[in-house]
């Protein structure tokens, strides 16, 4: 049986591109209404119409399509047929297209057409759509041009033009910066002859196959038009392009089939091209990246990558140089920060921060913690940032960053730190109930000056006791107390718990002298008796004697005065335990063995901030049968002893989206307004 010929439904021309029914129904129906005149009940679903029911604007590929770039007519989306007869001044022949091999003013037998197989698209070598271009009226045979809509603000990515090359006396450039180094090539004079190769270009060998690959890396994309994308630049996907592979593209003329001369040019990660065929003289230029203002777009979203992610851009460097991937220098990722990251993350972090304030002026009762980082250990540290932590919501609201020569001695930074954190408080009007911290000296005095309500953190409590037990039952006459350190420590946090006031939390505490002597009622009236139930311990030797060298030292420590008024203090609802949990998250992003400058530092502190208020109360994840997932994990602080802990979802980023967005989006094109925001800053 023979093979059927499609031809158009309504003039029956079989030569000129056939174009199917849309898929949409609204679209369909007005295809349809144009065909028969009404909307008909029945039809043949793949029926066909020729290109010449439409118009030349209904097609995004018109031009190159009549220069013989291509083989296809593409429709725009939402087009419909306006052309019912084929004899006005769109005739049927109309839409033949060029002959892709034409004589160009040479002697030369016209050459055959050469197909390449590489790992690319078999339409990158088509005209592009996105690029730049002049119509240009046909010269003897042909002509050559694009039509294009604006990109924005955005230079183009590839522009050609059939006119005669001259090679200009001074290069042109971007508009860059002069420090970043940039590598030219001279053209490849390769003049040889066009090889005989099949018509086709062969499919086959361009899919790899990697045996260690994981499927899902793995993509398939359906079969769609080259549009102009919509997507913005930041969102744009990026790939891993071989030198050679890429220069294949542009080894043969597109429009005589002949060698061409190629010259490239890199500026960091960017990456231009200069095509030029020397018989016919058609010439384009092909660009790796959008160019944002006056720099590439893949420059700036890798220094962006590297600053917001708390990465390391000299580990990044080592890492493409084993790969061989071309980069920038320090110096240009330095100026990047300095434009546009840090005036943006000052920015961002504002914005958020003047929320949550307006959101806990409304609170009647506000619960902060805070504490103090340095930036080295010891009191040699040139930097520290005290955090405030609203503890009802666990987020950071504040960070202040105090450098050494502000105060007279390092020791006086974690004071100043708090003092800025509170007058920052009380000028959006936040009405504080108290603030938990660390037992510091000055702290204290500070805040009893200010009649502020301290409590203590119990962390910071039970570990002092801890570290002065375990030196004490190192002695050889005190090796009893070993026995009841466990027992000790799990009691400071029962004293804080289970305590409603400063009274009961010292009754509570004191009652440990008596239990350890085996004694389980008291003659304090607010804790009369111990709660456990009575039983007969199987150890005897564990129980302490009055006058032994091992109770009294343990009578020392836990009834001192010092010691009775920080338990009167600990807090028994919140902890600090978050603050420090932050301060873990920071070290990620500005680790202390790594010098930055003031507001470097400052940057990375809020970028850990937005980290850890985005992930401080993700939701415990489960397992495939729904149940709650846990984990055991080792401690080194418990000297090895296991823990079971429950395991998290997994972290969420969207604040590096947004600082992307903010980035490409306001800032590179127009940066003062919010390098403003950085001035208002005071750096020492």
């Amino acid at each position: 049986m023979a093979e059927q010929v499609r031809a158009c439904f309504i003039c029956g021309n079989k030569t000129s591109p056939l174009h199917g029914l849309p898929k949409k129904e609204d679209l369909r129906k007005k295809w349809l209404e144009f065909i028969f005149g009404t909307l008909p009940l029945k039809y043949y679903a793949n029926l066909t119409l020729c290109s010449d029911h439409f118009e030349h604007s209904d097609f995004s590929n018109f031009g190159a399509y009549s220069s013989g770039f291509t083989t296809r007519l593409l429709l725009r989306p939402g087009s419909v047929p306006s052309r019912r007869s084929t004899t006005s001044s769109q005739s049927a022949g109309s839409f033949q297209q060029s002959p892709a091999v034409r004589h160009v003013g040479c002697q030369t037998d016209p050459p055959e057409n050469r197909s390449v197989a590489t790992q690319l698209s078999m339409r990158t070598l088509r005209h592009p759509v996105r690029s730049k271009g002049t119509q240009v009226t046909s010269m003897n045979d042909f002509g050559v041009g694009t039509t294009t809509g604006p990109l924005m603000t955005l230079q183009p990515l590839m522009t050609s033009t059939h006119i005669t090359f001259t090679r200009p006396a001074k290069r042109s450039r971007l508009e860059l910066d002069d420090e970043e180094k940039e590598e030219e090539d001279e053209y490849d004079d390769d003049d040889d002859d066009d090889d005989d190769d099949d018509d086709s270009v062969s499919m086959e060998g361009l899919e790899p196959h990697d045996s260690t690959c994981d499927p899902a890396d793995s993509v398939s994309t359906e079969w769609t038009n080259m549009l102009p994308s919509s997507s913005p630049i930041q969102n744009i996907p990026k790939y891993i392009v071989y030198e050679t592979c890429l220069l294949e593209l542009f080894e043969m003329c597109p429009v005589c089939q002949r060698a061409c001369r190629v010259r490239r040019r890199r500026l960091g990660t960017f990456l231009a091209v200069d095509q030029l065929c020397p018989h016919c003289k058609f010439s384009r230029q092909w660009k790796s990246q959008p160019i944002v203002g006056s720099t590439p777009a893949g420059n700036l979203q890798l220094s962006a990558a590297v600053y917001l992610t708390g990465a390391s851009f000299f580990k990044l460097k080592k890492t493409f140089r084993a790969m061989h991937v071309k980069v920038f220098q320090y110096d240009t990722f330095r100026r990047h920060a300095r434009m546009f990251l840090e005036p943006a993350i000052v920015y961002k972090w504002k914005r958020a921060q003047e929320v949550m304030l307006q959101r806990l002026s409304k609170d009647k009762k506000v619960i902060v913690g805070g504490d103090m980082r340095t930036d080295s250990p010891g009191h040699s540290a040139m930097f520290g940032s005290y955090s405030m932590m609203d503890l009802k919501s666990n987020t950071v609201i504040d960070i202040q960053l105090v450098q050494s020569n502000e105060v007279d001695l390092p020791c006086y930074m974690e004071k100043e730190g708090l003092k800025r954190s509170l007058a920052l408080l009380g000028d959006h009007g936040v009405n504080l109930d108290c603030i938990v911290t660390n037992r510091h000296p000055q702290i204290q005095k500070f805040l009893k000056e200010l009649n502020i309500k301290q409590f203590y953190d119990v962390w910071h409590v039970e570990k002092g006791v801890s570290e002065k037990l375990e030196k004490i039952s190192d002695d050889k006459e005190c090796k009893q107390l070993k026995k009841w350190l466990r027992s000790i420590k799990n009691h400071v946090y029962w004293t804080a718990a289970s305590s409603k006031t400063g009274a009961e939390r010292v009754a509570k505490w004191t009652s440990i002298v008596n239990h350890v002597q085996d004694i389980h009622t008291h003659n304090n009236p607010i804790f009369p008796k111990c709660l456990h139930p009575e039983r007969i311990s199987r150890d005897k030797s564990k129980w302490l004697t009055p006058g032994t060298p091992a109770f009294n030292e343990l009578n020392k420590v836990l009834t001192s005065r010092r010691m009775l008024e920080h338990v009167e203090r600990l807090n028994p609802h919140h902890q600090t335990s978050s603050v420090e949990a932050f301060h873990s998250v920071s070290i990620r992003f500005a680790p202390k063995n790594v010098v930055f400058n003031f507001l470097g530092r400052l940057c990375r502190l809020y970028l850990s901030a937005m980290h850890f208020n985005e992930n401080a109360d993700h939701l415990q994840a489960t397992t495939s049968a729904g149940d709650p997932a846990f984990n055991v994990k080792s401690h080194r602080a418990k000297k090895g002893e296991c823990t079971v802990e429950p395991v998290k979802t997994e972290q969420t980023f969207n604040y590096i989206d947004d600082l992307m967005n903010l980035l490409f989006d306001h800032v590179a094109k127009d940066p003062a307004p919010y390098f403003s925001e950085v001035l208002t800053i005071p750096i020492p």
